[in-house]
């Protein structure tokens, strides 16, 4: 059975933020299935939304992997990455944080376990999740969905500003 190509959003708004990006996109690396394709989008600047005034801007990238595993085994396997970054538990929500790594989505499973969510039900109204993952699979068609991502960003109605892109290649 061929392993489920998985989508994980990576963001950094803390210190040297392309450095934490790199450190965990190379440790996703080492999750991934050998031979496999790992797609990596171009890293943008972002503004921070939903987070505490004078947060500072993130920097946002996607990555797509194929991972031989469950769900729930690669949300353990990326929280141990974002522990061994040095990110804190913080009590404020969506508080500053040297990374964040999210999954987007999982092949074409549907998860709804309470600390794991797949498709990641806010991954269509993010424009900075959007845009990186339309960079590398325009035409996904999420589970449950009928609009490609391409189709999802060009109609997207959100207040987000466009994203500068800081990036392509890292």
């Amino acid at each position: 059975m061929k392993p489920a190509r998985i989508g994980l959003a990576l963001g950094s708004n803390l210190g040297n933020r392309l450095a934490h990006l790199q450190a965990a996109r190379d440790l996703l690396k080492f999750l991934a299935v050998p031979g496999e394709p790992f797609l990596q989008a171009p890293v943008y600047q972002t503004e921070p939304v939903h987070c505490p005034d004078g947060s500072p801007d993130f920097y946002n990238t996607v990555v797509e992997i194929a991972f031989d595993g469950t769900p729930l085994e690669l949300l353990a396997r990326t929280q141990e990455i974002e522990r061994q970054l040095g990110r804190l538990v913080s009590p404020e929500p969506n508080a500053p944080r040297v990374i964040d790594v999210d999954l987007l989505y999982f092949g074409e499973e549907t998860v709804d376990a309470g600390n794991l969510v797949l498709p990641h039900p806010r991954l269509t109204i993010r424009r900075f999740v959007l845009q990186p993952l339309a960079d590398i699979r325009p035409d996904l068609v999420l589970r449950g969905d009928t609009a490609s991502i391409r189709g999802h960003l060009l109609h997207l109605d959100s207040p987000e500003p466009p994203l500068a892109l800081v990036q392509a290649n890292w």
